[in-house]
């Protein structure tokens, strides 16, 4: 069974994920809240050009845990980043995908850890949270930081509203 519009692999995940690039490649050349909400959006369906170029998804391993990617950038001294946060920039025939790590430009602190709130505490939440909801999806950015993956290993997929990530 596939939930996919113009693929059908067999897995939601990947035919999900294949519509998100290949609108995300619609609004950028280079490399209500649904998926298919996130994808008008990004098209501009809902009403002029949207200025959006990212779809943000979170994926969910089969055992239903949300998925977090980790890596750092060539010559940031292996400063290891986590994310629960992802840009697909492409996803093969085979079901790999290459996924983007996408950060907030500013920390999600809560309320009440604000007042009593170190800078690395902030940056400890900022770059390695520990749930979705820990991590900040306002202001998400571009991090540089990509992983490749095997789609075969997820169950679900969550999109966020379409957004200016780059």
């Amino acid at each position: 069974m596939s939930c996919g519009k113009k693929f059908d692999t067999g897995s939601c995940v990947i035919d999900i994920l294949k519509d998100i690039v290949d609108a995300q490649n619609d609004v950028l050349h280079d490399c209500l809240t649904s998926c298919e909400q996130s994808i008008a959006d990004l098209l501009g369906d809902t009403g002029g050009g949207s200025g959006f170029d990212t779809v943000p998804v979170i994926l969910y391993n089969k055992d239903g845990s949300p998925f977090k990617g980790y890596g750092t950038k060539r010559g940031d001294h292996c400063n290891v980043k986590g994310s629960f946060y992802f840009r697909v920039k492409s996803v093969d025939d085979d079901g790999c995908a290459i996924l983007e790590l996408l950060f907030s430009n500013r920390p999600h602190v809560l309320e009440e850890e604000e007042e009593s709130s170190s800078s690395s505490e902030c940056h400890h939440h900022r770059f390695d949270p520990k749930s979705p909801a820990q991590q900040n999806c306002r202001n998400l950015r571009a991090s540089g930081i990509c992983i490749t993956v095997d789609l075969d290993c997820f169950c679900h997929v969550t999109c966020l509203p379409a957004a200016a990530t780059l």
